[in-house]
């Protein structure tokens, strides 16, 4: 059991139900239990304190209550009981104490004014309602009067008085003119509080006669109208005859020219004045003041500051507003009115005064009997209110007694009550500027035990957060609850559980185990009664991939994802946000089951984008931002500033960057006087700079423009500037890369780059030009020329050096003195051939060729260097001559000597050295002899194997393609290769070189050979290349491997194939069985066993049989010694640099002047390694291949 407590916090808590229990009622709490409980009354609603109707309507005065049993209802006008049975115009609404007076059928409003209150009783106990007062509203005309019109001097100030009737409640006021359009006001002209129209000075647009003011009364919805006010403003200058006659002689010849003035107020009037206003209130001060100029007006508060958040400032600052005022608010206020004359100031002083207003409002009191309670009425106001109270609506002095009450001022002591203490209080707190009544019941109940929350609850909640277990208890004396889990558990105690008084178990960190029944038991000594509930916790729901921050360019694609998991008998539904509002309804936007996806994004979808995931226990969200980026926009409003003959500044203003910083700025110029339309790079400036100082040519006719750079890309031009013509000035520089190159032996082309159109700095650009031979006392010959690029010098001696230089000058003058350049007159081609020209053959592919110098003078030009020529005349081995095809090396500089590479063996060659100028080539030298010696020759051209036998095959071959010499003889090297693809000994024979085939004998039956076949000339073997074959197995297969020709088309074939393929049907269903697969015959058997990858299966997808060879014929012997040949001629070593070998036809020299082409010439393509044989295997061959 729970410990007891003690019987002052046993109230206590019975007070704080209470308030749990009234404000419970209006929900409502429990149906049943209010049907159940007696209550007193409580007034729930009812008309304002001062309550203005409209006369012409009917007047409804509010009174509703609550109770139980249901009140009855009671009324009283000023202070004597109101009979409504009596007055036909008054009816009470049912089951309510609303009164409502009929007006519109006969009644007067002005016959029901008075105070009017309110009682609803029960037998519990009687409330009242406040005192209402009731007034009809009032618009009354405006009393007739006759305006006399006002003649104003300008410049004087003007006052227009309204002076509205007096209404109910006060009109709102508002000045118009003859066609209802609001006068203008301004901080000359303006409308006061009290409704007047001010003027601080008159001006001749014043006058009119249609100023007229009005009073709209809201209540009856009226609007009256003052009779229209005339005001004429004069000068001295403009006296109309009309104005003259009503003005005497003095007035007239008083009369001065308009004079400024200093301030003067005319509102309020004095030096001080004084201001009440209530606690709570609007505080509105004005102060409006004449003068010319126009006075300006600032207020202070002396001793203080003007209240922050709270201070407003209207009417142009003629009026000081501060809301919600206090007495803190109180003080001395300062108006000051301004202009440049001088100043006029007034002083308020405020009061805040203050209606009652509650401290502590007594609150209804539930009590058990044999309990004590207090009600409590604490109210404060200036002046300080006086407290009384009333018992069911009578002066607590002449109630009934109850000696279980006790009042003390304000308070109200209950002590050992019992049912009969049950009342309703009233507390009165007045003073002179209002009152304050409340109402507040004692209510004395004895209850047992009662459960309101409903039996058998379940509750879910989320792992690791609160549970909340209600037991909503009503009892008197208040029930004392204790909880316990499952049928027979122990009452709950410890840190884990938190008890609320409201009898809620609260379990701070619920877990899975948390998961049970758990009951409720509330006792009192009246009964005790429990309630069971049920508690289930949940896995909670997590986001275990959430959104990531994006930066996307625009019209890119984003895509956000929110993976989640959650407790599987909870239902998720997943919702995205942007900007914490709904997904702009638009098809871009892609909603997946667990992403977002944003196809073609723009700068409006930049923002951050949440993923809430909500389920009936638990939310999470995620949130990530998505940054559009792009080019950043064009920069605009450029300026040009501080113009100047060869500067001048430019501004702009930075577009918008779109999410990507400015890097930088890329300033254009634009040449509208030479190249308009072209725009050319000026410079550019850091991201963080709007202004440049621009270097500008003198007559250039300026615009620019500005493309702002972000990472993205460049933005679109700017808007070009403004134009800026620069003056004319002579040049500043003389044309680029001059040149003097002839183009015939007796002249002379000086070329050089034109200036462009803003480097000729003014008009008439034009170009000096001037040469003279070098070293030789000559004078300068000079030309000007325009609009050219070129001139030519005529007559002059072959390849002469010539100093040149050209001059840039226009109609303000000449460039700078130009630097001189030397240049050559046109050259002729060379006069002699190069002599001594010798050979020396290096080897069989290589030959070094000597030749002497040509003197320079001969060369007649700028020598470029030499070209040899040289040609196959025949080759030695074959005594046939074929198209002479001859090729060319160029040798760069003054050489002596060149390398010839690629040639060709044991042939005779023929060569003749040219030298060579700008011209071109000058005569050969005569042609000279020589022969290269012998190499060693090329591979066979083919090698072919057939008539196998029992122990024979048979051998022939092509002699090679490229014998390279005299052959000596044929070298064959042969060696078994048994069932596991080991290589036996190897067997060499050398044949004759005229022999073309061979047959050998004594060899193993059913035995596989490998080949290796090349041929000799004295030099050394050349390439080989190798073969397979193997020998049959009886006479059968002997005969039919006999036949060397073609027999597949054969007709006695077809039978001979046909007994073969029976044999070999045999043989599929024998590896049939054995494999359960076809297409594998003994020797492949054999070959799979051994896995040799040197040894190439038959292929199964076409049907026909290939061909066994060794793949890799370099492959290190897997036994015995065999060694297998080198197949590659080897290229002999040479002592010579490459660059001395000289170009092919399209060979090239770099810029120093060295090789760097490749000769050309044809070489012998090599048969690939491993497939030598040129002849494809015959089908007897294939099938011996099986055996």
């Amino acid at each position: 059991m729970m410990k007891k407590k003690s019987v002052s916090a046993r109230k206590a808590s019975l007070v704080l139900f209470l308030c749990q229990m009234i404000s419970a009622l209006d929900v409502p709490l429990d149906s049943k239990l209010l049907e159940e409980l007696s209550q007193p009354p409580t007034i729930t609603q009812q008309s304002p304190k001062d309550y203005i109707v409209d006369p012409r309507e009917n007047i409804v005065i509010q009174c509703e209550a609550k109770g139980k049993p249901p009140p009855s209802f009671s009324w009283t006008r000023n202070g004597t009981h109101f009979d409504i049975d009596k007055d036909a115009q008054v009816t009470m609404k049912p089951n309510s104490g609303t009164l409502v007076i009929n007006i519109m059928n006969g009644g007067k409003a002005e016959a029901y004014e008075g105070v009017y209150q309110c009682t609803a009783r029960n037998e519990r106990g009687a409330a009242v309602s406040n005192n209402i007062v009731i007034r009809p509203s009032r618009s009354p005309l405006w009393t007739k009067e006759k305006l006399e019109p006002n003649h104003v001097r300008e410049g004087d100030s003007l006052v227009l008085h309204c002076r509205p009737p007096v209404g109910l409640p006060p009109p709102i006021i508002f000045w118009m003119d003859n066609a209802f359009q609001r006068l203008p006001q301004s901080e000359r002209v303006s409308q006061g509080l009290n409704g007047d129209l001010y003027f601080s000075n008159v001006q001749p647009e014043d006058t009119r006669e249609d100023y007229i003011c009005y009073a709209r009364f809201n209540h009856t919805q009226t609007i009256q109208q003052k009779q229209p006010i005339s005001v004429k403003v004069f000068s001295m200058d403009s006296l109309n005859d009309t104005i003259a006659a009503n003005l005497s002689d003095t007035d007239i010849f008083g009369a001065k020219p308009v004079t400024e003035r200093q301030p003067v107020l005319l509102t309020p009037t004095g030096s001080t004045s004084t201001k009440v206003e209530l606690r709570g209130n609007v505080l509105l001060l004005e102060c409006i003041a004449a003068g010319l100029p126009t006075p300006v007006i600032r207020w202070i508060k002396e001793g203080g500051e003007l209240p922050a958040n709270r201070t407003f400032f209207e009417n142009f600052k003629k009026t000081l507003k501060i809301i919600d005022v206090s007495e803190a608010d109180s003080g001395n206020y300062k108006c000051i009115a301004r202009n440049r004359l001088g100043s006029a100031h007034h002083v308020i002083s405020v009061t805040v005064k203050a209606a009652p207003y509650w401290i502590t409002a007594p609150r209804n009191l539930v009590l058990s009997p044999g309990e004590d309670g207090t009600l409590i009425c604490r109210a404060n106001g200036n002046p300080k209110p006086d407290i009384s109270w009333l018992a069911n609506g009578v002066p607590i002095a002449i109630a009934p007694e109850d000696p279980s009450r006790k009042v003390d001022g304000d308070t109200i002591i209950f002590s050992h009550v019992q049912e009969r203490s049950s009342a309703v209080y009233q507390c009165n707190a007045s003073n002179e500027y209002g009152y304050l009544l409340a109402n507040a019941f004692v209510n004395v109940l004895a209850e047992p035990p009662r459960i309101l929350t409903p039996a058998n609850k379940l509750y879910q909640v989320i792992a690791d957060s609160p549970a909340l277990l209600d037991c909503a208890y009503f009892g008197s004396p208040k029930p004392e609850i204790e909880w316990f889990k499952g049928v027979k558990g122990s009452i709950l105690r410890g840190n884990e559980y938190v008890f609320h008084d409201n009898g809620t178990l609260e379990i701070p960190v619920a877990q899975k185990d948390s998961t049970g029944t758990y009951t409720c038991v509330a006792r009192n000594e009246l009964g005790k009664i429990q309630n069971e509930v049920h508690l289930e916790v949940k896995d909670p729901t997590m986001i275990i991939k959430q959104p990531e921050y994006k930066v996307i360019q625009r019209y890119g694609q984003a895509s956000f994802e929110c993976v989640i998991k959650h407790d599987s008998t909870l239902l998720p539904t997943i919702i995205w946000l942007k900007d914490n509002a709904e997904l702009p309804d638009d098809e871009r936007f892609l909603v997946g089951k667990d992403n977002l996806t944003i196809m073609n994004v723009t700068d409006k979808d930049d923002g951050t984008y949440t993923c809430i995931v909500n389920t009936t226990l638990d939310s999470v969200s995620a949130s990530a931002v998505l940054t559009v980026v792009a080019r950043p926009n064009p920069p605009f409003d450029l300026e040009l500033t501080g113009q100047l003959e060869r500067s001048v500044e430019l501004s702009w203003i930075p577009g918008d960057e779109n999410n990507s910083p400015i890097t930088n700025f890329v300033i254009e110029y634009e040449d509208g006087l030479h190249e308009p339309g072209v725009w050319h790079y000026q410079t550019e400036v850091p991201g963080t700079q709007t202004t440049v100082q621009l270097k500008l040519s003198p007559y250039v006719n300026y615009s620019f423009r500005v493309i702002a750079v972000n990472e993205i890309g460049r933005s679109q031009p700017s808007e070009p500037s403004e134009q800026y013509l620069t003056k004319s000035a002579n040049p500043d520089e003389n044309p680029s890369n001059v040149q003097g190159i002839g183009s015939e032996p007796d002249n002379l082309v000086i070329t050089w780059e034109s200036l462009k159109g803003f480097q000729s700095n003014g008009p008439g650009l034009q170009y000096k030009v001037s040469w003279r031979q070098k070293d030789v006392d000559d004078e300068w010959t000079s030309v000007i020329v325009a609009n050219v690029s070129k001139y030519i010098v005529s007559g002059t001696p072959t390849f002469v050096p010539y100093e040149i230089k050209v001059q840039a000058l226009n109609d303000l003058g000449y460039a700078p003195e130009p630097s001189e350049v030397i240049g050559h007159s046109g050259e002729d081609l060379p006069m002699v051939a190069p002599g001594n020209v010798q050979v020396h053959v290096i080897n069989s592919t290589l030959a070094k060729v000597h030749w002497d110098t040509v003197p320079l003078k001969t060369v007649r030009g700028h020598l470029q260097g030499y070209k040899v020529y040289y040609w196959k005349v025949q080759s030695l081995s074959r005594r046939s001559r074929r198209h002479v095809e001859k090729k060319i090396l160029t040798f760069r500089g003054n050489k002596t000597f060149g390398m010839l590479p690629g040639l060709e063996p044991y042939s005779s060659y023929k060569l003749n050295v040219r030298v060579v100028n700008g011209k071109g080539e000058g005569p050969a030298s005569p042609d000279k002899l020589f022969k290269t010696p012998e190499g060693v020759p090329s591979s066979p051209s083919f090698l072919r194997i057939t008539n196998p036998t029992l122990d024979s095959l048979t051998l022939e071959w092509g002699s090679p393609t490229h014998p390279n010499g005299v052959l000596t003889s044929y070298i064959l090297k042969f060696q078994p290769i048994n069932n596991t693809h080991e290589l036996g000994p190897l067997v060499e024979i050398r044949i004759p070189a005229n022999e073309s085939s061979l047959i050998l004998k004594n060899l193993n039956y059913s035995t596989r050979y490998k080949f290796y076949f090349n041929a000799q000339t004295s030099v050394g073997s050349g390439s080989q290349i190798t073969e397979e074959a193997i020998t049959i197995m009886d006479e059968g297969k002997m005969a039919m491997a006999s036949r060397q020709v073609d027999i597949a088309t054969q007709g006695w074939f077809i039978g001979l194939m046909c007994a073969v393929a029976l044999l070999i049907l045999i043989l599929l269903i024998v590896c049939f069985i054995r494999r359960n697969k076809g297409g594998k015959y003994p020797v492949k058997e054999k070959e799979d066993a051994h896995a040799d990858p040197e040894i190439q299966p038959m292929k199964e997808d076409d049907g026909t049989f290939g061909e066994y060879s060794d793949a890799e014929d370099h492959k290190p012997l897997k036994k015995g010694s065999r060694t297998p040949s080198d197949r590659t001629v080897k290229k002999e070593d040479s002592d010579d640099s490459l660059v001395d070998y000289g170009e092919g036809v399209n060979g090239q020299f770099n810029e120093d002047g060295s090789f760097i082409g490749q000769y050309s010439g044809k070489k012998e393509k090599e048969p690939a390694e491993g497939n030598e044989s040129s002849e494809a295997p015959s089908p007897v061959n294939a099938m011996n291949s099986f055996v």
